[in-house]
């Protein structure tokens, strides 16, 4: 029997809470320090989440914890826009005074033979790997002289995440499945090439219009592309398969979601999402598979197509050992992988010593010549985790590469109730991890052993469970570190701080080291913004949100040259058809004074996410994911970008102001 997708679970990619350790959860911590915290001397902000009452609320946004010294702010300006009214229309809306430009949709050819893009979706998976892929994510835009330290902004290259697929809308009928297994080997390796990564070369006109250029500079990274793996794990056992015996490279990186950027000029690109790719029929799985949620069959079903570059996905030991099989394939994804931009022949990177898990994004501390390099990156799942990543060597500007990525230690975070928080050393050599190894009862055999479990060696130093931990963002000036919690589901606590259950609507947390190189193991933390509807909020100022910035499920962030924090919310379901929020949004939030506005509504059904600026900040990118979510190959939710009656696509916006001045 032939179905279109009824047989296998297409999905978005979220994956099941596979987190089952009795670590506390950030709220039990928010809930106990209502109780300590003004005793503890902790943050104004803080105070004002838990409840406390104090006058002068508004100043909730200053600076946190006593002992830390401010950093001054440079000069500052108001949000100068009116804010857009929330709305379900499927289309883009910007304040006056803004154009909103669609640019390289889904399908758009960038490369090798440059296929057109066909509106009944049927380019061939050849075609679509010369292509731009499908649901645009994380983006940076690289000006063409900054490896020069220059800051051209009328010509670069963007770089962009393709985080997964819309099986029913990459094909013209859907998917064909034959009695639950997929019976097109050219579909699924289309869908295989509508992952990965675009790097686009693109130029600015005199009117200020933007073109891609036919450049030997557009490349496609895919889900087959190969790639080379670097640090602790290299080599390892636990690496090792038929591809790679050695356990030294793989194939393709997948469910890419947000990005980062080196102070060396390289991209970095997140695997997210990637444990449902895979399926394995053993009956017991090894720690390594079960603690990220491979299960018995594919998201997509790619594991049931014969020949080796689809058989890769499934996890199922089938021969005597790791180097005759695909056994170990899960455990090369989950890495960070960086890309150099500005060389197509390069072969990208997985860095395991910055840990493997559903990566969101990475973001650097400021960096300093002569400091190590400090990083940050969530675990986009319930209940898991945020990291740091400080390396061994010092950051030399002309001479440092993704070398530094390879050598250095791994922290997981702690939030105390008292308003502090613990970097916790994920470190095979470190007595402290040692012991808690010892009183687990739980053994690795080296520090690769312990990157390839690394949510494992979280839970056990006591890392505090978090609401789906997604984008990061670290302020040019202070160096405070912001991250938006976007929900949890799974919660079944309310607390007096969120009474919420389960937490619905999200939040964003706030941090600030201790140590004024950022690599210290102490920081201070506080709540920056409390999603929800105007009866269940709270703002930056300590009120409550009201019709110019109600939002929920905040995911992407990102903060512009002078401080202001954009964020980017991802709401699905019931909450994008009902109720007060309207379509996905991004708002712009000045920290010095808590306001906060709506800047941009998105189409029906689509995320708001991705988002990068010229140095010049004349245009901004944003990329629009999955208009019309839902969609079937008959039946489309959405028409965006291209108007009644077409597929909806994924795009990137270019945001500029009608009167070609700097944005804000």
């Amino acid at each position: 029997m032939i179905t279109e997708n009824n047989d296998i679970l297409f999905g978005n990619g979220d994956e099941l809470p596979s987190n089952h350790s009795t670590n506390p959860h950030i709220q039990d911590v928010i809930s106990l320090g209502r109780r300590k915290v003004l005793a503890g001397g902790a943050a104004v902000g803080a105070l004002a989440f838990l409840g406390a009452s104090l006058p002068g609320l508004a100043q909730a946004a200053e600076p946190m914890a006593r002992g830390i010294k401010d950093v001054p702010f440079r000069r500052r300006t108001r949000l100068p826009f009116a804010p857009v009214a929330v709305t379900r229309a499927d289309t883009i809306t910007v304040p006056a005074g803004y154009t909103a430009t669609t640019f390289i949709p889904w399908g758009t050819p960038i490369t090798g033979r440059y296929p057109a893009w066909l509106e009944d979706a049927s380019n061939n998976a050849e075609d679509q790997a010369e292509q731009v892929g499908m649901h645009h994510d994380g983006m940076h835009f690289f000006p063409m002289n900054a490896r020069l330290g220059g800051r051209q902004s009328d010509h670069g290259l963007l770089v962009l995440n393709h985080e997964y697929i819309d099986a029913p809308l990459l094909h013209p009928n859907g998917p064909t499945v034959v009695d639950g297994k997929r019976a097109n080997v050219d579909e699924v390796r289309k869908e295989i090439n509508a992952h990965g990564v675009s790097v686009v070369e693109i130029r600015r006109g005199p009117r200020g219009e933007w073109s891609v250029l036919p450049s030997s500079r557009n490349r496609r990274i895919t889900g087959a592309t190969p790639m080379r793996i670097e640090g602790p794990a290299r080599g390892h056992a636990l690496m090792r398969t038929r591809y790679s015996p050695s356990g030294t490279s793989t194939r393709g990186t997948l469910n890419n979601c947000s990005n980062g950027h080196t102070p060396w000029g390289t991209y970095l690109t997140c695997e997210e999402n990637w444990a449902g790719y895979f399926a394995s029929a053993d009956s017991e799985l090894p720690r390594e598979l079960s603690r990220y949620g491979v299960r018995g069959s594919g998201r997509y079903g790619w594991e049931t197509v014969a020949g080796d570059e689809f058989e890769r996905f499934n996890a199922t030991r089938t021969a005597a050992d790791a180097s005759s099989d695909y056994r170990n394939e899960p455990n090369t994804f989950g890495w960070i992988v960086e890309i150099d931009p500005f060389d197509p022949t390069s072969t990208p990177v997985k860095h395991t010593a910055l840990g493997r898990f559903a990566h969101e994004g990475l973001v650097f501390a400021p960096v300093k010549p002569g400091r190590p390099v400090v990083c940050y990156s969530g675990d986009d799942s319930q209940n898991e985790y945020i990291y740091k990543y400080v390396s061994r060597d010092r950051y030399r500007p002309q001479r440092s590469d993704g070398r530094l990525l390879d050598d250095g230690t791994l922290y997981v975070a702690r939030f105390n109730p008292d308003g502090s928080g613990d970097w916790l050393a994920l470190d095979y050599d470190n007595p402290d991890f040692q012991r808690a190894c010892e009183a687990a009862g739980i053994r690795f055999a080296d520090q690769g052993e312990v990157l390839v479990n690394t949510r494992l060696a979280a839970d056990i130093v006591g890392a505090t469970k978090m609401d789906r931990p997604e984008w990061g963002a670290v302020h040019p000036d202070t160096g405070d570190v912001y991250f938006t919690l976007t929900n949890n589901s799974s919660r079944e606590q309310a607390i007096p701080s969120n009474p919420r259950t389960p937490n619905a609507y999200g939040h964003i947390i706030h941090w600030r080291e201790a140590s004024r190189d950022f690599a210290g193991t102490r920081f201070n933390w506080d709540l920056y913004l409390l999603a929800g509807p105007e009866s269940d909020s709270r703002s930056p100022a300590g009120r409550a949100l009201d019709g110019s910035n109600i939002m929920a499920s905040p995911d992407g962030l990102w903060f512009d040259d002078e401080g202001r924090l954009w964020i980017q919310t991802d709401m699905s379901g019931s909450q994008l058809r009902t109720g007060p929020f309207g379509n996905n949004q991004m708002l712009v939030s000045d920290p010095r004074n808590g306001e906060t506005r709506r800047f941009l509504v998105g189409p029906l059904g689509a995320e708001v996410t991705g988002i990068t600026a010229t140095p010049d900040f004349r245009t901004l990118f944003v990329n629009i994911q999955h208009p019309g979510e839902g969609s079937t190959s008959k039946n489309f939710t959405s028409s965006w970008p291209d108007g009644t009656g077409r597929r909806p696509r994924s795009a990137t916006v270019i945001i500029s102001r009608e009167d070609g001045k700097r944005l804000m």
